[in-house]
């Protein structure tokens, strides 16, 4: 099986601060691949670069783009990146506020993406947005109310809806259950997981919090001051740590 995406010596720096420096992966189809380390780590950096958010100093992320097979994202022109970040990717932001249009009813939210690929049928927007909002448990009653009126795990679902709903390939996650009470946290790890599943889905998903990669991610990453210092399987990462800033990690989950 060939990598859905190959990152390869990616590099930030703000002036002499190291964002990230020297990140190597393959990601493959269906594969989920968590990002951990705490505040300042650079995972978030890292994130920002392969979604096209951030230009990296140095480095390739090459995708295997559905008509042109790979391609380096970091060098493609801007209309093509955005036209990517539509279709095959999608990146869902810690603050759902973030990636919602505060002022667009939650059907207009999920509408407005399958507009942006070219659907113009008023009634099948409608209607794929009404099945969208069902799917990540939204009552479809709903759809003509705004998000401001939902509370923060249910904007966080409204999110994911309007970026699965084109069906893309890779999706990013910055922190996704980040600032949710611990009830709802585990209500959205569980409608994640079973989308990642039902969808085929590869991910990237950065958080600082250890349960969330050990329910969702095949792959772990451990990063500390902008490098990658240990990775592997997750189950393999977390059971038994070899790097000693992994294995604090590991122990300060243990103890709370």
């Amino acid at each position: 099986m060939s990598p859905l995406l190959q990152a390869t010596d990616i590099s930030k720096f703000y002036g002499s601060r190291v964002g990230c420096q020297n990140v190597s992966f393959d990601l493959y189809p269906g594969e989920v691949m968590g990002i951990v380390g705490e505040s300042g780590s650079g995972k978030t950096t890292l994130l920002n670069c392969l979604a096209g958010h951030l230009k990296p100093d140095t480095g390739a992320v090459l995708f295997d783009t559905r008509a042109d097979g790979m391609q380096d994202t970091v060098k493609m022109s801007e209309p093509a990146r955005r036209m990517l970040s539509r279709t095959d990717w999608a990146f869902v932001h810690q603050h759902a506020r973030d990636g919602l249009r505060m002022g667009v009813s939650a059907g207009g939210n999920v509408g407005e993406r399958l507009m942006a690929v070219g659907a113009r049928n008023y009634g099948q927007i409608r209607a794929k947005a009404t099945d969208w909002l069902d799917r990540v448990e939204i009552q479809v009653d709903r759809i003509d109310d705004r998000p401001a009126a939902f509370s923060g795990g249910m904007q966080q679902r409204l999110q994911i809806a309007r970026n699965l709903v084109t069906g893309p390939r890779l999706v990013f996650m910055d922190e996704p259950t980040g600032g949710l009470d611990v009830s709802v946290q585990a209500r959205l790890l569980d409608l994640l997981r079973g989308l990642v599943r039902e969808m085929e889905l590869s991910a990237i998903i950065v958080t600082h919090d250890l349960a969330v990669v050990r329910l969702l991610a095949d792959r772990l990453m451990v990063m500390k001051d902008g490098h990658v210092v240990e990775a592997g399987l997750t189950d393999q990462v977390l059971d038994d740590p070899q790097h000693g800033y992994t294995q604090l990690l590991v122990s300060s989950v243990l103890q709370v």
